[in-house]
Protein backbone atom coordinates (compact mmCIF):
# COMPACT_ATOMS: atom_id res chain seq x y z
CA UNK A 1 0.00 0.00 0.00
CA UNK A 2 0.88 3.29 -0.48
CA UNK A 3 2.04 5.34 2.54
CA UNK A 4 -0.99 7.72 2.38
CA UNK A 5 -3.19 5.07 2.39
CA UNK A 6 -0.99 3.48 5.22
CA UNK A 7 -1.52 6.67 7.47
CA UNK A 8 -5.04 6.83 6.70
CA UNK A 9 -5.75 3.41 7.70
CA UNK A 10 -3.78 4.25 11.26
CA UNK A 11 -6.19 6.59 11.83
CA UNK A 12 -9.45 4.49 11.26
CA UNK A 13 -12.71 5.86 12.85
CA UNK A 14 -15.30 3.72 14.62
CA UNK A 15 -19.24 4.23 15.67
CA UNK A 16 -20.41 4.40 19.09
CA UNK A 17 -19.40 1.71 21.74
CA UNK A 18 -22.10 -0.29 23.25
CA UNK A 19 -23.67 0.97 26.60
CA UNK A 20 -21.48 2.82 28.70
CA UNK A 21 -18.19 4.61 27.40
CA UNK A 22 -15.01 2.73 27.41
CA UNK A 23 -11.52 4.49 29.26
CA UNK A 24 -8.71 5.62 27.16
CA UNK A 25 -5.32 6.45 27.94
CA UNK A 26 -2.04 6.69 26.41
CA UNK A 27 1.14 6.04 27.72
CA UNK A 28 4.59 4.90 26.64
CA UNK A 29 6.68 1.59 27.73
CA UNK A 30 10.45 3.24 28.51
CA UNK A 31 13.02 2.05 25.88
CA UNK A 32 15.40 -0.62 27.03
CA UNK A 33 17.90 -3.22 26.09
CA UNK A 34 14.89 -5.23 24.06
CA UNK A 35 13.42 -2.28 22.05
CA UNK A 36 12.88 1.39 21.54
CA UNK A 37 10.19 2.80 23.62
CA UNK A 38 6.32 1.67 22.44
CA UNK A 39 3.66 3.84 21.93
CA UNK A 40 0.59 2.49 23.36
CA UNK A 41 -3.72 3.05 23.71
CA UNK A 42 -5.82 1.56 26.91
CA UNK A 43 -8.85 1.03 26.69
CA UNK A 44 -10.81 -0.33 29.80
CA UNK A 45 -13.91 -0.84 31.76
CA UNK A 46 -15.69 2.92 32.62
CA UNK A 47 -18.46 3.36 34.67
CA UNK A 48 -19.13 6.86 33.64
CA UNK A 49 -21.49 8.38 30.21
CA UNK A 50 -19.23 8.17 26.91
CA UNK A 51 -17.84 11.20 26.01
CA UNK A 52 -15.62 12.20 22.63
CA UNK A 53 -12.06 11.88 22.80
CA UNK A 54 -10.35 14.01 19.55
CA UNK A 55 -7.61 11.74 18.20
CA UNK A 56 -6.45 14.35 15.35
CA UNK A 57 -9.54 15.14 13.08
CA UNK A 58 -11.56 11.82 14.77
CA UNK A 59 -13.77 11.70 17.29
CA UNK A 60 -13.88 8.46 19.79
CA UNK A 61 -16.41 7.32 22.31
CA UNK A 62 -14.52 7.13 25.43
CA UNK A 63 -13.62 8.93 28.74
CA UNK A 64 -10.05 9.94 29.00
CA UNK A 65 -8.16 8.78 32.26
CA UNK A 66 -11.38 6.78 33.50
CA UNK A 67 -10.57 4.99 36.47
CA UNK A 68 -10.78 0.91 35.86
CA UNK A 69 -14.59 0.17 36.63
CA UNK A 70 -15.55 -2.75 38.89
CA UNK A 71 -13.51 -4.93 41.48
CA UNK A 72 -11.47 -7.81 41.08
CA UNK A 73 -9.12 -8.41 38.27
CA UNK A 74 -9.72 -8.32 35.06
CA UNK A 75 -8.21 -9.89 31.76
CA UNK A 76 -6.11 -8.48 29.62
CA UNK A 77 -6.12 -8.02 25.53
CA UNK A 78 -3.15 -7.30 23.48
CA UNK A 79 -4.15 -5.74 19.99
CA UNK A 80 -1.80 -5.86 17.03
CA UNK A 81 -2.10 -3.74 14.15
CA UNK A 82 -1.46 -5.30 10.20
CA UNK A 83 1.51 -3.49 8.32
CA UNK A 84 1.81 0.46 8.23
CA UNK A 85 -0.88 0.61 10.90
CA UNK A 86 -0.97 2.19 14.56
CA UNK A 87 -3.17 1.23 17.56
CA UNK A 88 -5.92 2.56 16.54
CA UNK A 89 -6.83 0.66 13.52
CA UNK A 90 -9.11 -1.64 15.34
CA UNK A 91 -10.38 0.27 18.32
CA UNK A 92 -14.10 -0.70 17.96
CA UNK A 93 -13.03 -3.89 18.65
CA UNK A 94 -11.14 -2.55 21.45
CA UNK A 95 -13.92 -0.43 22.68
CA UNK A 96 -15.95 -4.00 22.68
CA UNK A 97 -13.91 -5.71 24.96
CA UNK A 98 -13.63 -2.72 27.37
CA UNK A 99 -17.45 -2.69 27.81
CA UNK A 100 -16.97 -6.67 27.97
CA UNK A 101 -15.01 -6.14 31.13
CA UNK A 102 -11.63 -6.75 29.74
CA UNK A 103 -8.28 -4.23 29.73
CA UNK A 104 -7.21 -4.02 26.63
CA UNK A 105 -3.61 -2.30 24.93
CA UNK A 106 -2.97 -1.44 21.29
CA UNK A 107 0.97 -0.80 20.48
CA UNK A 108 2.49 0.88 17.79
CA UNK A 109 5.32 -1.51 16.05
CA UNK A 110 8.17 0.51 16.04
CA UNK A 111 9.69 -1.06 13.04
CA UNK A 112 6.37 -1.39 11.64
CA UNK A 113 3.86 1.53 11.50
CA UNK A 114 2.29 4.68 9.88
CA UNK A 115 4.39 7.02 10.70
CA UNK A 116 8.22 5.66 10.33
CA UNK A 117 8.60 4.96 6.45
CA UNK A 118 12.01 4.68 6.77
CA UNK A 119 11.33 1.36 8.06
CA UNK A 120 8.86 -0.20 5.41
CA UNK A 121 11.57 -1.84 3.17
CA UNK A 122 12.74 -3.82 6.67
CA UNK A 123 11.67 -7.29 7.21
CA UNK A 124 12.84 -6.26 11.04
CA UNK A 125 9.80 -6.32 12.11
CA UNK A 126 9.05 -9.93 11.36
CA UNK A 127 11.01 -10.41 14.25
CA UNK A 128 10.47 -7.59 16.74
CA UNK A 129 6.81 -7.75 16.76
CA UNK A 130 7.02 -10.56 18.86
CA UNK A 131 9.53 -9.05 21.02
CA UNK A 132 7.37 -5.22 21.10
CA UNK A 133 4.20 -7.37 22.79
CA UNK A 134 6.25 -9.71 25.17
CA UNK A 135 7.62 -5.94 26.19
CA UNK A 136 4.01 -4.79 26.58
CA UNK A 137 3.01 -7.39 28.65
CA UNK A 138 5.79 -7.49 30.77
CA UNK A 139 5.18 -3.56 31.65
CA UNK A 140 1.26 -4.16 32.10
CA UNK A 141 1.97 -6.82 34.83
CA UNK A 142 4.88 -4.61 36.42
CA UNK A 143 5.28 -1.32 36.74
CA UNK A 144 1.84 -0.03 34.62
CA UNK A 145 -0.51 1.85 36.37
CA UNK A 146 -3.27 -0.94 35.83
CA UNK A 147 -0.94 -3.93 37.04
CA UNK A 148 -3.06 -4.46 40.10
CA UNK A 149 -6.62 -5.16 38.17
CA UNK A 150 -4.63 -7.17 35.62
CA UNK A 151 -5.13 -11.35 36.10
CA UNK A 152 -1.81 -12.37 35.16
CA UNK A 153 -3.76 -15.76 34.01
CA UNK A 154 -5.93 -14.31 31.64
CA UNK A 155 -3.83 -12.50 29.10
CA UNK A 156 -5.81 -12.63 25.25
CA UNK A 157 -4.51 -11.24 22.36
CA UNK A 158 -6.18 -10.07 19.18
CA UNK A 159 -4.19 -9.51 15.84
CA UNK A 160 -4.24 -8.46 12.04
CA UNK A 161 -2.83 -9.21 9.01
CA UNK A 162 1.09 -8.97 10.37
CA UNK A 163 -0.58 -9.10 13.59
CA UNK A 164 -1.81 -12.15 13.40
CA UNK A 165 1.47 -13.40 12.06
CA UNK A 166 2.39 -11.90 15.13
CA UNK A 167 -0.17 -13.89 17.15
CA UNK A 168 0.97 -17.14 15.52
CA UNK A 169 4.34 -16.42 16.46
CA UNK A 170 3.48 -15.86 19.98
CA UNK A 171 1.46 -18.87 20.16
CA UNK A 172 4.81 -20.91 19.23
CA UNK A 173 4.96 -20.84 15.54
CA UNK A 174 8.16 -21.25 13.49
CA UNK A 175 8.11 -18.98 10.30
CA UNK A 176 10.30 -19.28 7.54
CA UNK A 177 10.87 -15.40 6.27
CA UNK A 178 12.36 -16.58 3.00
CA UNK A 179 8.90 -17.38 1.64
CA UNK A 180 8.66 -13.44 0.97
CA UNK A 181 10.51 -13.74 -1.94
CA UNK A 182 7.49 -15.37 -3.59
CA UNK A 183 5.02 -12.76 -2.66
CA UNK A 184 6.65 -9.29 -3.08
CA UNK A 185 4.07 -6.92 -4.51
CA UNK A 186 7.02 -5.43 -6.30
CA UNK A 187 9.66 -8.15 -7.69
CA UNK A 188 12.07 -5.34 -8.62
CA UNK A 189 11.55 -3.12 -5.39
CA UNK A 190 14.49 -3.07 -2.76
CA UNK A 191 12.67 -5.43 -0.23
CA UNK A 192 12.61 -8.32 -2.75
CA UNK A 193 16.60 -7.70 -3.44
CA UNK A 194 17.53 -7.52 -0.01
CA UNK A 195 15.96 -11.29 1.05
CA UNK A 196 18.21 -13.43 -0.65
CA UNK A 197 20.77 -10.94 -0.03
CA UNK A 198 20.96 -11.73 3.58
CA UNK A 199 18.80 -9.63 4.65
CA UNK A 200 16.74 -12.10 6.72
CA UNK A 201 16.56 -10.71 10.41
CA UNK A 202 18.51 -12.99 12.51
CA UNK A 203 17.05 -14.42 15.74
CA UNK A 204 14.94 -16.99 16.66
CA UNK A 205 11.10 -16.16 16.84
CA UNK A 206 10.06 -15.14 20.02
CA UNK A 207 7.09 -17.17 22.23
CA UNK A 208 5.00 -15.92 24.96
CA UNK A 209 3.62 -18.76 26.78
CA UNK A 210 1.44 -16.08 29.20
CA UNK A 211 -0.68 -15.66 26.13
CA UNK A 212 -3.36 -17.64 26.77
CA UNK A 213 -5.74 -17.46 23.59
CA UNK A 214 -5.59 -15.74 20.46
CA UNK A 215 -7.76 -13.53 18.15
CA UNK A 216 -6.45 -13.86 14.36
CA UNK A 217 -7.78 -12.20 11.38
CA UNK A 218 -6.43 -12.77 7.93
CA UNK A 219 -2.79 -13.55 9.17
CA UNK A 220 0.55 -12.87 6.60
CA UNK A 221 0.34 -16.61 5.97
CA UNK A 222 2.83 -17.12 3.53
CA UNK A 223 6.01 -17.68 5.75
CA UNK A 224 4.27 -20.69 6.82
CA UNK A 225 4.06 -22.63 3.19
CA UNK A 226 1.61 -25.10 3.28
CA UNK A 227 0.97 -24.80 6.67
CA UNK A 228 3.91 -25.98 7.98
CA UNK A 229 5.73 -24.10 11.12
CA UNK A 230 2.56 -24.47 13.31
CA UNK A 231 3.25 -28.03 15.13
CA UNK A 232 4.27 -26.12 18.56
CA UNK A 233 0.88 -24.33 18.90
CA UNK A 234 -1.24 -25.10 21.55
CA UNK A 235 -3.09 -22.76 22.83
CA UNK A 236 -7.15 -22.44 21.01
CA UNK A 237 -7.27 -20.42 18.23
CA UNK A 238 -10.15 -18.01 16.68
CA UNK A 239 -8.60 -17.78 13.14
CA UNK A 240 -10.74 -15.81 10.57
CA UNK A 241 -10.67 -15.76 6.90
CA UNK A 242 -11.85 -13.05 4.67
CA UNK A 243 -13.46 -15.15 1.31
CA UNK A 244 -12.07 -12.06 -1.27
CA UNK A 245 -8.44 -11.65 0.68
CA UNK A 246 -6.09 -9.28 -0.87
CA UNK A 247 -2.98 -6.98 -0.05
CA UNK A 248 -0.63 -10.47 0.08
CA UNK A 249 -2.47 -12.79 1.89
CA UNK A 250 -4.53 -15.31 0.02
CA UNK A 251 -7.64 -17.12 1.29
CA UNK A 252 -5.94 -20.31 0.36
CA UNK A 253 -3.13 -19.91 3.23
CA UNK A 254 -5.46 -19.03 5.70
CA UNK A 255 -7.25 -22.57 5.14
CA UNK A 256 -3.67 -23.87 5.15
CA UNK A 257 -2.77 -22.36 8.31
CA UNK A 258 -5.87 -23.69 9.55
CA UNK A 259 -5.37 -27.19 8.30
CA UNK A 260 -1.94 -27.06 9.57
CA UNK A 261 -2.79 -26.39 13.76
CA UNK A 262 -2.06 -29.54 15.55
CA UNK A 263 -5.59 -28.59 17.58
CA UNK A 264 -8.94 -27.19 15.63
CA UNK A 265 -9.29 -23.53 15.79
CA UNK A 266 -12.88 -21.67 15.98
CA UNK A 267 -12.53 -20.89 12.09
CA UNK A 268 -15.10 -18.56 10.61
CA UNK A 269 -15.34 -17.65 6.88
CA UNK A 270 -16.08 -13.98 6.42
CA UNK A 271 -17.93 -14.11 3.45
CA UNK A 272 -18.09 -11.21 1.20
CA UNK A 273 -15.35 -9.61 2.97
CA UNK A 274 -12.03 -8.42 1.59
CA UNK A 275 -8.87 -8.15 3.47
CA UNK A 276 -9.14 -4.97 5.02
CA UNK A 277 -12.38 -5.61 6.41
CA UNK A 278 -11.64 -6.21 9.41
CA UNK A 279 -10.33 -2.97 10.10
CA UNK A 280 -12.61 -0.72 11.85
CA UNK A 281 -15.37 1.49 9.83
CA UNK A 282 -13.84 4.72 7.82
CA UNK A 283 -15.60 8.29 8.62
CA UNK A 284 -17.20 9.59 5.46
CA UNK A 285 -14.53 11.91 4.54
CA UNK A 286 -11.34 9.27 5.13
CA UNK A 287 -13.46 6.98 2.49
CA UNK A 288 -13.79 9.85 0.11
CA UNK A 289 -10.19 10.01 0.19
CA UNK A 290 -9.01 6.36 0.57
CA UNK A 291 -11.69 4.10 -1.15
CA UNK A 292 -9.02 1.16 -1.44
CA UNK A 293 -8.86 0.72 2.00
CA UNK A 294 -11.96 1.82 2.80
CA UNK A 295 -14.53 0.47 0.52
CA UNK A 296 -15.98 -3.26 0.33
CA UNK A 297 -17.29 -5.40 -1.87
CA UNK A 298 -21.08 -4.32 -3.30
CA UNK A 299 -23.62 -5.81 -0.76
CA UNK A 300 -20.82 -6.30 2.08
CA UNK A 301 -21.76 -3.94 5.24
CA UNK A 302 -18.27 -3.47 7.07
CA UNK A 303 -20.59 -2.28 10.39
CA UNK A 304 -22.43 -5.03 10.45
CA UNK A 305 -19.47 -7.30 9.96
CA UNK A 306 -18.33 -6.41 13.10
CA UNK A 307 -20.57 -6.42 15.10
CA UNK A 308 -20.46 -10.09 14.52
CA UNK A 309 -16.43 -10.27 14.57
CA UNK A 310 -16.29 -8.19 18.01
CA UNK A 311 -19.14 -10.29 19.45
CA UNK A 312 -17.23 -13.51 18.55
CA UNK A 313 -13.69 -12.18 20.00
CA UNK A 314 -15.42 -11.43 23.63
CA UNK A 315 -17.14 -14.44 23.56
CA UNK A 316 -14.32 -16.62 22.40
CA UNK A 317 -11.77 -14.95 24.70
CA UNK A 318 -14.05 -14.95 27.76
CA UNK A 319 -14.46 -18.17 27.42
CA UNK A 320 -10.94 -19.68 26.80
CA UNK A 321 -9.51 -17.32 29.21
CA UNK A 322 -11.99 -17.79 31.82
CA UNK A 323 -11.70 -22.00 31.26
CA UNK A 324 -7.63 -21.96 31.48
CA UNK A 325 -7.73 -19.56 34.45
CA UNK A 326 -8.32 -22.54 36.72
CA UNK A 327 -9.89 -22.01 40.52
Amino acid sequence: MRLKALVAAAALCCSASLGQAAGLMAFEVPADVSGPALKVLQWSPCARPADTVRLGPFAIPAVRDCPIAGDGKLPLIVISHGFGGTYLAHHDTAEALANAGFVVVALNHPDDNAFNAARFDSLAALRTRPIDVRRLVDHMLGPAPAAARIDPERIGFFGFSRGGYTGLVLAGAQPDIRQLRAVCQDPTGAKCDRIPAGMVPPGEPVSDPRIKAFVIADPLASVFPNGSGLRQIRAPLQLWRSQNGGDGVAPADVAAIAAGLPEKAEFHDAAGAGHFAFLSVCPEALAREQPAICTDAAGFDRAAFHVELNGQAVDFLRRELDRRAGP
